[in-house]
């Protein structure tokens, strides 16, 4: 896999990128609470897109990166149709654009450490997600079941990645069967994606460059009558494959 040379105007870029979410996270953070004291649900949630959008345009802009989408068609039909999305993770940057990019309202599945951060952990605080507290076991889960449930009746998609945290370029990380788990419990399909944004921002890196993002959306696989351990191998078999087509050079063998 190749590296890209240290690029001064790289540098620049990305501090440029990063004042930008800086200046204008605060503000929206601020506006998102205070508008939660009477705007909830949906209309909350696109308010909030907003400055994610702002966040990938700033990407566009300021440091070049450009996305491209196929797979939109596999996305399922319906307001209340439901979905459980489980996404390749390697940057932040998927985190941000896959709300923007997707017809229904997503909500994160996240440890609940996430929202004791100053204004984007509050904004998220007040918007419909699912947070895990891992202290308590078993019980956490049966929560995100319920919580699942009602949130995917509502038209709401689910949204989590299966390797539970950002993967360098080119590796694999263990597929975590939570996200099948949750589908089978729910009744709900699942739906890879695999994403390429660590051709342009690494995890872990200040420093990103200019290219494409690969983003490719797979087929909904039903999870009726099917086992958690066995549907997300289907998932990581096909995530896996389409990560090697979309970024061959970051899997040499």
């Amino acid at each position: 896999m190749s590296t890209q040379p240290f690029s001064p105007m790289a540098l620049l870029r990305s501090v440029l990128h990063m004042l930008w979410m800086l200046v204008t996270v605060i503000p929206w953070g601020i506006i998102m609470v205070v508008a939660s004291i009477r705007v909830r649900g949906k209309p909350l949630w696109w308010m909030a897109v907003r400055w994610l959008r702002w966040a990938i345009d700033g990407a566009r802009v300021l440091l070049g990166i450009q996305t491209h989408v196929i797979g939109m068609e596999n996305l399922p039909v319906g307001d209340t149709a439901p979905a459980i999305l489980l996404v390749k993770h390697q940057s932040t940057f998927e985190t941000f654009f896959m709300p923007t990019l997707m017809p229904h309202p997503l909500a994160y599945v996240f440890k609940k450490e996430l929202l004791y951060v100053p204004f984007f952990g509050w904004a998220m605080g007040r918007l419909d997600m699912i947070h895990i507290d891992r202290s308590q076991g078993s019980q956490s889960f049966k929560k995100v079941v319920a919580q699942g449930r009602l949130l995917l009746a509502q038209g709401i998609w689910i949204i989590m990645f299966p390797e539970g945290t950002r993967i360098a370029r080119g590796q694999k990380g263990h597929y975590k069967s939570g996200g099948t788990r949750l589908a089978i419990e729910t009744g709900a399909p699942v739906i890879p994606v695999a994403v390429t944004s660590a051709k342009c921002w690494p995890r872990k890196a200040f420093i990103k460059t200019p290219g494409v993002v690969e983003i490719s959306i797979g087929k909904p696989i039903p999870s009726q009558g099917r086992q958690p351990d066995e549907l997300m191998r289907e998932v990581e078999a096909w995530i896996e494959a389409e990560m090697r087509r979309l970024d061959p050079e970051a899997y040499p063998g």
